[in-house]
């Protein structure tokens, strides 16, 4: 089993929680994530799918939307939960988006019964970024 800090564990709950608001009546995968500020505030956030699914938006993206609306853009640390058997780790486009604020940010992502921790340079190797 992965041991995770104590703020990494919380941030996972708080992904977990945020799943359980999930609006996901298409592909059935209820997921939620949070987001950890560089000053410590926790950004949670759900999926929400559209009978459009092109309108359709990751959990991930909305909790990072979420706080750089609240004013936040230095992320230090994501998590990811789906309530599934199988792990997902975040899309592309959310990988994209995380590389906008924070190329090497913590991802933390988990299923039922799997975490895995890792970095985004991990998953997203020479990201696009246009600021350094």
């Amino acid at each position: 089993m992965l041991e995770l800090s104590a703020t990494l564990t919380e941030l996972l709950e708080r992904a977990k929680h945020a799943a359980s608001h999930s609006y996901s009546p298409y592909s059935g995968y209820k997921v939620g994530s949070a987001v950890l500020t560089v000053d410590g505030q926790i950004f949670e956030a759900c999926n929400v799918e559209n009978a459009s699914y092109s309108l359709s938006l990751c959990a991930e993206r909305n909790a990072i939307f979420k706080a750089v609306s609240a004013g936040k853009r230095d992320f230090e640390a994501i998590a990811i939960y789906v309530d599934a058997d199988e792990p997902f780790p975040p899309c592309g486009a959310c990988r994209q988006v995380m590389a906008e604020f924070n190329p090497s940010i913590t991802v933390v992502y988990a299923n039922r019964s799997q975490t895995v921790k890792t970095d985004l340079a991990q998953l997203l190797p020479g990201a696009f970024c246009l600021k350094k």
